[in-house]
């Protein structure tokens, strides 16, 4: 039969990504101990389309990835993925992104009760012959946040609410954190941490913990910087965060992008 999207355009605009979106499969991500986690994840995957070429095999990005929804993925098999992208395109870049729910356990401050934590989580990369891969992790992290001004103003008591922080960051070849681990990290600057179980003994110590911790979605980013910069090996970040404000019928945001200078 004949192949039409292989036939030439005589346009002259060449197509820097082209291929599938929105393309849900199960699929395995490593964990930090040793084990994997099966995700629904959300996936873009595309090529560059030169100029001479009418269109791209769509088919052939289905076929790659469901050769690999059944192992497990980092960043290094992402590479592996869009080697194997290029080499099936004949493409000389691929670009893929993974968008899934990522689940941590968290353990009661008290009780000690153990529950799931569900987190927004992405992974995406970018390889291009002759040059490295660009791998970039994402993760969205739940806090509470509890305003200084309002504890200073008010005889007792002081409005709280809960935020979001959103980071993502690219790191040096051959290095990696955890989604557990840049996860912690994140939280711990906010007031308090977010707990899906809490008995009355646990509401009671973070209820405390947040008044002892105000701090403004402004203080939460700063800190939040400042302890991203300490990972030796992340050498770009970009940075939100969102309090979903009690007293207010809007947000209060900032965010922060930098390379990070060592």
């Amino acid at each position: 039969m004949k192949d039409v999207q292989n036939t030439s355009d005589n346009r002259g605009i060449a197509i820097q990504k082209v291929g599938i979106s929105d393309v849900h499969l199960p699929f395995f991500i490593k964990t930090k101990n040793g084990d994997m986690q099966s995700v629904l994840a959300k996936i873009k995957l595309t090529v560059d389309l030169p100029q001479e070429y009418k269109g791209t095999h769509m088919s052939r990005f289905i076929e790659v990835l469901s050769e690999w929804s059944q192992k497990p993925v980092s960043s290094r098999e992402m590479e592996q993925i869009l080697t194997d992208t290029l080499a099936r395109l004949d493409a000389r870049s691929a670009f893929l992104k993974i968008d899934f729910k990522y689940f941590v356990e968290k353990i009661a401050p008290v009780s000690g009760l153990r529950s799931m934590l569900d987190l927004d989580c992405s992974f995406s990369a970018t390889l291009t012959q002759g040059y490295p891969l660009e791998f970039i992790m994402g993760v969205n992290v739940p806090f509470t946040s509890l305003c200084p001004c309002s504890k200073e103003i008010s005889q007792y008591g002081a409005h709280n609410q809960r935020g979001l922080m959103r980071v993502k960051i690219k790191h040096e070849p051959n290095r990696f954190i955890w989604i557990e681990d840049l996860a912690a990290l994140m939280e711990a600057q906010g007031s308090c941490p977010v707990y899906p179980l809490l008995k009355r003994e646990d509401e009671k110590y973070v209820t405390e913990l947040a008044y002892d911790n105000p701090k403004f979605v402004e203080d939460v980013l700063r800190d939040l910087v400042i302890a991203l910069r300490s990972l030796d090996y992340v050498k770009w970040i970009e940075v939100e965060c969102e309090n979903y404000e009690s007293i207010h019928n809007h947000s209060a945001y900032a965010s922060h992008v930098e390379f990070v200078e060592r």
